[in-house]
C-alpha cells in the first residue's frame, strides 16, 4: 500500500536530504519541528501511512513546500494539537 498524497515522495525526499544534514534521526524515525518555537521531536516512520498524519503533510505541502530549512519536516500547528494527533496514533 502507497501513500495517497501526490507529492508526498518529494517532502519525503527533501526532508531525508534535510535531516542527513543536521543531527541524525534513529532508524525508522523522522525529524519534525512543531510549534511556535519549532520544537524538534522524533516520529515513527509509520505515522506516514495514517490519514490524519497525510492531512497534516498536506498543510505542510501547501505551506511551506518541498524546502525544510530546518532539517526536518515543518508541521504547521501548535505542539498541543500535534500531541493530540500522535496521542491518537499511539493509542491505536
Amino acid at each position: 500500500m502507497g501513500f495517497g498524497l501526490p507529492g508526498i515522495r518529494k517532502v519525503l525526499f527533501a526532508a531525508n536530504q534535510a535531516s542527513s544534514k543536521a543531527v541524525d534521526a534513529p532508524k525508522g524515525y523522522l525529524a519534525v519541528y512543531v510549534g511556535e518555537k519549532m520544537k524538534r521531536l522524533m516520529i515513527p516512520v509509520s505515522y506516514l501511512n495514517e490519514p490524519s498524519f497525510q492531512d497534516l503533510l498536506s498543510q505542510v505541502e501547501e505551506e511551506y513546500g518541498y524546502e525544510h530549512p530546518m532539517g526536518g519536516l515543518t508541521i504547521p500547528c501548535s505542539e498541543d494539537v500535534f500531541q493530540h494527533i500522535t496521542g491518537c496514533l499511539n493509542g491505536r
